[in-house]
C-alpha cells in the first residue's frame, strides 16, 4: 500500500482526509502547526510538527511517501502577512520537496473564493479568477504554482470546494448553531431565495482520492466540487431547523443596511464575519460540478440540509468541550463579539411570533 502525508492535517479537512483514507493507506503523515490529537486518529496516522513554510522541514518529513495532499492554509481571520506565506510560499514548498523526492503526484485544495463575487452562475472551471482579500487572491496564485509544476512533468490536480461542513466543523457555523439550539430567529441577509451552495465534507474527501488515484490524464486537472441541485438557502435552512427540532426560523433582512452594519463591525475587528462571508452570503453562490461528474466519476451524496444536521449534531454531543476555546481555525468556536448580545435579541422576538 501507498503512503500519504497531508498538511494541514490536524485542520477541519485534514482530519477528515485522515479519517476516511486511513484505511486506503499503508501509513498517513500530518504535517501541522496546530494541536494534534493522536486519540482521535488511526493507529496508522503520524503526526510531525512542520511548518510547510519551512523547506528544507518540509523535505525531510517527505522522504518515503508516495503523494501529497496539500490542506494547510492561512484562513481569511489570519493576518495578511500569514496568509500569504502559508498559501502561496507554502505550496511553493511542498511541491518542490515533492518533487525533490521523487513523488510525482500533489492535490492541492483551493477554493472556489477564486472566482470572487461573479453575477453569473454556475461558475465554471474556465471562469475568471478575480480573488476577494488575500485569501482569495493567494488561492489564485497558489493555482498558478501548480500550473508550473505540471509544466515540469507532475501530477497535480487542484480541488476547487464550496464551503464544506460536516462533523467537527466549527469556526463561523458554530454561531448558526448556538442561535439554532437557542431558537433564535436566524438573520437571512435579504430574502433567503439565492441559491448558496454547500459541501458535505465526507463528499470532498471522496472526490480528492480520485484526484489521488485516476491516472495522471485524468486526474491532472482543476476540478469544482459542490453540492447538487441547490434550492434557495430560506429552503434549506428552514428543512435543517425542522430535521434538528429547533425553533428557529430564517429572518428576511434588507440586504444593503446589514451589509453597511457588517462591513463597519469587520473593519473594527469587533465582529468574526469577514467580507468574503457577508459579501457573498446574499448572492447566488454554486458551481458546476459537471466535469467532476463526467471527468472522475464523482458524484455527491448529500444535501445541504444532510450537511448542516451532520455537524450540528455532532456541535450538540460535543458543545461543553467546544465552548471552552477558541480561535481562527474550522474546528474550534470562533468568539461571537458583537454578535453575541443579538442572539438574546433574536430569541425574543421569534417567542412573540
Amino acid at each position: 500500500m501507498a503512503k500519504l502525508v497531508v498538511t494541514g492535517g490536524a485542520g477541519f479537512l485534514g482530519f477528515h482526509i485522515c479519517k476516511k483514507l486511513a484505511d486506503k493507506y499503508e501509513k498517513i503523515l500530518v504535517l501541522d502547526i496546530d494541536t494534534f490529537r493522536k486519540e482521535d486518529y488511526a493507529a496508522n496516522v503520524e503526526y510531525k510538527k512542520v511548518d510547510v513554510r519551512d523547506f528544507e522541514a518540509v523535505k525531510e518529513a517527505l522522504k518515503g511517501y508516495d503523494a501529497v495532499v496539500n490542506a494547510a492554509a492561512a484562513l481569511p481571520l489570519w493576518k495578511k502577512k500569514d496568509i500569504y506565506s502559508t498559501n502561496v510560499d507554502g505550496i511553493k514548498n511542498v511541491l518542490e520537496a515533492a518533487k525533490v523526492n521523487g513523488i510525482n503526484r500533489v492535490v492541492q485544495v483551493s477554493s472556489t473564493a477564486v472566482y470572487g463575487v461573479p453575477e453569473k452562475h454556475p461558475l465554471f472551471e474556465t471562469d475568471p479568477l478575480i480573488g476577494v482579500g488575500p485569501y482569495g487572491e493567494t488561492k489564485i496564485t497558489a493555482e498558478k504554482i501548480c500550473e508550473e509544476y505540471r509544466a515540469k512533468g507532475m501530477t497535480v490536480p487542484v480541488v476547487r470546494p464550496k464551503t464544506f461542513i460536516g462533523t467537527e466543523r466549527l469556526g463561523v457555523f458554530q454561531i448558526l448553531y448556538d442561535w439554532v439550539e437557542a431558537g433564535a430567529l436566524i438573520p437571512c441577509i435579504g430574502n433567503g431565495k439565492n441559491r448558496y451552495e454547500l459541501l458535505e465534507v465526507q463528499d470532498l474527501v471522496d472526490a480528492i482520492y480520485l484526484m489521488l488515484t485516476k491516472p495522471a490524464e485524468i486526474a491532472n486537472d482543476t476540478f469544482n466540487v459542490g453540492a447538487k441541485n441547490t434550492p434557495p438557502i430560506k429552503d434549506y435552512l428552514e428543512e435543517f431547523f425542522k430535521r434538528v427540532g429547533s425553533k428557529s426560523h430564517v429572518m428576511k433582512t434588507p440586504a444593503g443596511l446589514l451589509i453597511f452594519f457588517l462591513e463597519i463591525f469587520w473593519m473594527l475587528r469587533i465582529s468574526p464575519l469577514y467580507k468574503w462571508v457577508y459579501g457573498t452570503a446574499h448572492k447566488d453562490s454554486f458551481v458546476s460540478i459537471e466535469k467532476a461528474e463526467t471527468k472522475l466519476g464523482w458524484s455527491p451524496k448529500f444535501t445541504e440540509a444532510d450537511a448542516l444536521v451532520h455537524s450540528y449534531e455532532w456541535y450538540i454531543k460535543h458543545e461543553k468541550e467546544v465552548k471552552g476555546a477558541s480561535g481562527v481555525t474550522h474546528r474550534v468556536a470562533w468568539k461571537q463579539g458583537i454578535l453575541a448580545p443579538f442572539k438574546g435579541l433574536m430569541v425574543m422576538l421569534n417567542t412573540k411570533k
